[in-house]
């Protein structure tokens, strides 16, 4: 309770982060964008309360998006496919209590500082077309061949063509508040050092686009620029979207290979996103790696049960949180 003041405006930033990501990934998975939202749901709520991780966010990962998309088109359907995400979460629960996780100790602190540069880079050449308004690809692809056929700088280049005026303004403003904020709350102090620059940069953003849209200028960012929510107009179609994993798959190899696949690629994902975050903790706390492998394993056989993409921790919200 000592920490809700800064814990809820950093659960506010890791909450805008986190949503366009788990749909951009279910996009490109091939899968329900609701599959993505109740991955995204479970990580936060039932990972983060069972992890005892004081920063990791877990959540759909968009280093298993090819696995992902493969199996969905391997396996007879997307239900059968949910049955190869509960096996995955039974074998991390597994591997949790045969102490697994020991693997991450064995990785050199230089890989992790140079994953968190090499992410960071990524990231910058990744958001650069979003920023000036070019969104011919999903949120959250960070594969250097892109889905709509381009690669990363190809993607750049041709975002030049597609220039939306008041995207380059919220971007250009967006990055100058995220620089200065911090000197500007500092001198002001009171209620400005307890609002974080990744907030106001969203809270500009969103006051920008709405004052261009209610002048009726052309200038507004298009709707297709905008994260689109799958939105039911009752209880029925809300149940609606959940879907449930077929069982009678259990005797199907692929099903299996699948599991196994997730459930080895998604523990190496979380154990390398631990260290790395556990290394950008200004309080050098340490995860218990075991605990979390358990907890993603909890998240992941639940995620499968009721709809939901496999989940990992992810170092991008991770980062947020800090």
């Amino acid at each position: 309770m000592k920490t809700l003041g800064s814990d809820i405006p950093a659960s506010v930033v890791v909450f805008l982060v986190a949503l366009p990501l788990c749909l951009g990934i279910a996009l490109a998975s091939n899968a329900p964008l609701f599959s993505g939202l109740i991955a995204g749901i479970i990580g936060g709520i039932v990972i983060g309360s069972l992890s005892g991780s004081q920063l990791s966010v877990s959540g759909p990962a968009a280093g298993l998006t090819a696995i992902v998309a493969a199996a969905i088109l391997k396996l007879p359907s997307f239900e059968t496919f949910l049955l190869a995400v509960v096996i995955c979460g039974a074998l991390q629960i597994v591997f949790g209590f045969i102490k697994a996780g020991v693997i991450g100790d064995y990785v050199p602190n230089c890989v992790i500082k140079g994953m968190l540069a090499a992410i960071g880079l990524i990231l910058i050449l990744k958001q650069f077309p979003h920023l000036i308004g070019y969104d011919a690809n999903f949120e959250g692809d960070e594969s250097f061949a892109q889905a709509n056929n381009e690669n990363t700088f190809s993607g750049i280049a041709n975002a030049f063509q597609y220039i939306t005026p008041v995207a380059v303004l919220i971007g250009v403003l967006g990055i100058a508040f995220q620089f200065f904020w911090e000197s500007f709350a500092t001198k002001k102090g009171g209620f400005f050092k307890l609002v974080p620059a990744p907030l106001v940069v969203v809270l500009l953003g969103v006051g920008i686009n709405e004052y261009f849209k209610a002048a009726g200028t052309s200038y507004a960012i298009d709707p297709k620029h905008m994260v689109n929510i799958p939105m039911a107009d009752s209880l029925g179609e809300f149940v609606s979207f959940f879907t449930f994993p077929d069982f009678n798959g259990f005797a199907n190899q692929q099903v299996w290979i699948a599991g196994v696949t997730l459930a080895l690629v998604a523990s190496l994902e979380t154990l390398l996103s631990i260290e790395a975050i556990d290394d950008l903790d200004p309080y050098q706390r340490v995860t218990n790696k075991e605990r979390e492998l358990k907890a993603q394993g909890v998240g992941n056989m639940l995620s499968g049960l009721i709809g939901g993409l496999p989940i990992t921790s992810v170092i991008v919200r991770s980062s947020a949180n800090v």
